[in-house]
């Protein structure tokens, strides 16, 4: 009887999971800069205090929806004054502090702004992110420190992901021994993605630091780097760096066995928060990219198989337009804060965060030409209400 309740249980957990799918979802952002007027607006006491949350309030519950968010650092953080903007970006410490609570999980920091603040800059930012409870990658204390965790390698419920992550220079300014910041090199990328492979991952995600500023499209070296380290194995290329929004484009990429899946390109997603004054530099994107994998049981003449090899396929992509809004705070300092475009471009947020009318008209005209060109190439918004972003604190997953 026990023999027949347990068999019984064995076969009906089976068929409870034919053809079971796990998700996971995902969001990437662009440029997290520090400019002057930032790292003003963000002092409490100068050189000794700074309060980045006002930044992110709109942002951080759709934050909170995604299993894992993905921001690009482009600064240094030295640990200590003198903080400043461009050319060369040094952060407080604070700010990464409010890029966590806001619900932040991972950083890439190979950039071109990766030796702006040489040794100290370079090895302080890694371990004051670590410090904050951030995944990172892109820049290593040292060749040992790479080995030992490069590829990334991230569990996240039943996904294993490879995060690769690297720069087309540093300004010229050389990377200060024993730090390594990872520069594009073919060679060297083709390797690291077969060191991802052989981790048997269910995704692998390389994110680039590359092309021309402030151009709306992406430029012939990019396509070609894209599509040869898709081929290689990466599942999705993401792109920063230009400052400005550059397509969202799939190629279908064929496998040894003879099939074929479909690679993904983010070129740029612009800058997420910053002060460029630039056109088009006061809007980003966030991409939601959601992971499924599908996993096939059986059972054969009453007794369970073996699981089938599970495919893990991008099962959704959508953009968010996020605007760089500037607006006078209580103490009559600038405050510099990132919101979604659609749940303010028709006055829904008005009672909440009121923005004026020409602000809103800009915000709008500028998003409006991001999304056509977008939408050339098939990308799909998500559209955001207000009441999604609502001050109310979102658990984060």
């Amino acid at each position: 009887m026990k023999k027949t309740l347990l068999l019984f249980l064995m076969v009906f957990s089976i068929l409870l999971n034919l053809n079971a799918q796990d998700k996971l979802k995902m969001i990437f952002v662009g440029d997290i800069m520090g400019h002057g007027p930032q790292i003003e607006s963000a002092a409490i006491e100068t050189n000794k205090l700074y309060d980045y949350s006002p930044c992110f309030q709109y942002i951080a519950p759709l934050l909170a929806q995604a299993d894992l968010a993905i921001g690009n650092l482009e600064l240094t953080l030295p640990g200590k004054p003198p903080y400043t903007g461009y050319p060369t970006f040094k952060s407080p410490d604070e700010l990464p502090l409010a890029l966590r609570a806001a619900g932040f999980d991972l950083l890439v920091t190979a950039n071109n702004h990766s030796n702006d603040g040489g040794l100290i800059g370079v090895q302080n930012t890694i371990r004051t992110i670590e410090k904050n409870g951030f995944y990172q990658t892109g820049t290593f204390i040292d060749s040992a420190h790479r080995a030992a965790l490069y590829p990334l390698i991230v569990y996240k419920g039943n996904f294993k992901l490879a995060f690769l992550n690297y720069t087309y220079g540093t300004n010229g300014i050389p990377t200060p021994k024993p730090a390594v910041v990872n520069l594009i090199d073919e060679k060297a990328i083709k390797a690291d993605i077969e060191a991802a492979k052989a981790h048997k991952p269910d995704a692998i995600i390389t994110v680039v630091h590359w092309g021309d500023e402030y151009q709306l499209a992406e430029n012939e070296k990019q396509r070609a780097l894209a599509q040869k380290m898709l081929a290689w194995g990466s599942t999705m290329v993401i792109g920063a760096h230009p400052h400005v929004v550059q397509p969202i484009k799939n190629y279908p990429i064929q496998e040894p066995n003879g099939s074929t899946r479909n690679g993904l390109v983010v070129y740029s997603m612009g800058n997420f928060i910053s002060a460029q004054t630039k056109t088009y530099t006061d809007i980003g994107l966030m991409v939601e990219i959601e992971l499924e994998k599908n996993t096939q049981q059986t059972a054969v003449s009453g007794q369970p198989s073996a699981i089938s090899h599970p495919q893990t396929s991008i099962s959704k992509v959508e953009y968010i337009p996020v605007y760089r809004y500037i607006y006078r705070g209580a103490n009559g300092k600038s405050v510099y804060t990132t919101v979604p475009v659609a749940a303010f471009e028709n006055g829904e947020m008005q009672a909440i965060q009121p923005m004026p009318e020409a602000t809103r008209a800009a915000m709008k005209l500028s998003a409006n030409v991001i999304r056509k060109n977008l939408s050339q190439h098939g990308a799909v918004e998500r559209k955001i209400s207000a009441k999604e972003i609502s001050l109310q604190t979102a658990e984060k997953k």
